[in-house]
C-alpha cells in the first residue's frame, strides 16, 4: 500500500513549523501536499473540497483548537498532530491519533511518524479486504457450452436434476449444466433455497404459491416430494 499517493494538509498557524513539515515531506516521494492552512475555517473549506488522507495538525490554534477541531469532523482524515505542547497527548491518543509531535520536528521522529501512518492504511486495508472476503457470495458459477456463467441468486428461479444433468432455470431463461444437483446445493444459501424433491431445488423468494404437491414459481410448477413435504411446510406454508 505504500506505493500509493497519499494526500496531505497542514494545518498551522507557525509559518515556521509549516516549513518544517513541508520539507519533512519533500523526502517522501507518495506523499503529495494538497493545502496549507493557518486555522481550523480555512482547513474545513480545504476538507469539504479535496480528499485528505493525511492532517498534520497543531493543537493551539486560534479561534479553535486542533483537538476542538478534531472532534467535530464527522469523516476526519488520518491524524498526526503536530505542537509545541506536551499537555495534550492523552486527549489526543483519545482521538485515535497516529500520532504526536512535539515541535521542533527531526525528520527522524517525523519519518517514524509516516511510517506509522503506513501501518495504519495497511491494517485497514487488510481489514476491508478480510470483510470483502467474509462476505456471503450472491452468485455461483456454472460451466456450459465451454464458459462459465455467472448466475445471480437473485435471479435463479429453480434447478431442475436430470442425472448427470441440470437445468439452472433463471429469469434469463435456463442453461444445461453437466453437474449433479447435490453439487450444485453445496453452493447455495440455505436460507434462500430449498429441496422440495430429489430432483428439484427452488428459490424460496419465488414461490407464489402451494398446491396439493406442488409449489408455483410464476408460471412454473415443482412437484413436492413426499419425504420433502414436512420441510416445505415449516419453510413456506408457515412463513
Amino acid at each position: 500500500m505504500d506505493k500509493l499517493n497519499y494526500n496531505c494538509l497542514i494545518v498551522d498557524d507557525e509559518p515556521i513549523a509549516i516549513r518544517v513539515i513541508k520539507n519533512h515531506l519533500s523526502e517522501f516521494k507518495n506523499l503529495r501536499l494538497v493545502g496549507e492552512c493557518n486555522h481550523a475555517i480555512e482547513a474545513i473549506e480545504v476538507l469539504s473540497k479535496t480528499k485528505v488522507d493525511l492532517l498534520f495538525l497543531d493543537i493551539q490554534m486560534p479561534q479553535i483548537t486542533g483537538v476542538e477541531f478534531l472532534k467535530n469532523l464527522n469523516h476526519p482524515p488520518k491524524v498526526i498532530f503536530t505542537t509545541a505542547y506536551r499537555d495534550y497527548a492523552i486527549e489526543a491518543f483519545e482521538l485515535d491519533v497516529i500520532d504526536y509531535l512535539l515541535k521542533p520536528i527531526s525528520l527522524l521522529r517525523f519519518s517514524k511518524a509516516i511510517n506509522r501512518f503506513y501501518q495504519r492504511v495497511n491494517e485497514t486495508a487488510s481489514s476491508v479486504t478480510d470483510l470483502t472476503q467474509n462476505l456471503p457470495a450472491d452468485h455461483l458459477f456454472v460451466k456450459a457450452d465451454k464458459k462459465l456463467h455467472k448466475v445471480s441468486f437473485n435471479e435463479l428461479v429453480y434447478l431442475e436434476s436430470y442425472g448427470d444433468y441440470v437445468l439452472v432455470h433463471t429469469e434469463k431463461g435456463k442453461i444445461t449444466v453437466k453437474e449433479r444437483i447435490s453439487h450444485l446445493e453445496e453452493q447455495l444459501p440455505q436460507n434462500r433455497f430449498l429441496r422440495v424433491h430429489r430432483s428439484y431445488i427452488i428459490s424460496i423468494d419465488k414461490v407464489s404459491s402451494l398446491l396439493p404437491g406442488l409449489v408455483e414459481l410464476g408460471t412454473h410448477k415443482v412437484p413436492i416430494g413426499r419425504s420433502y413435504k414436512a420441510e416445505v411446510d415449516k419453510r413456506i406454508a408457515r412463513q
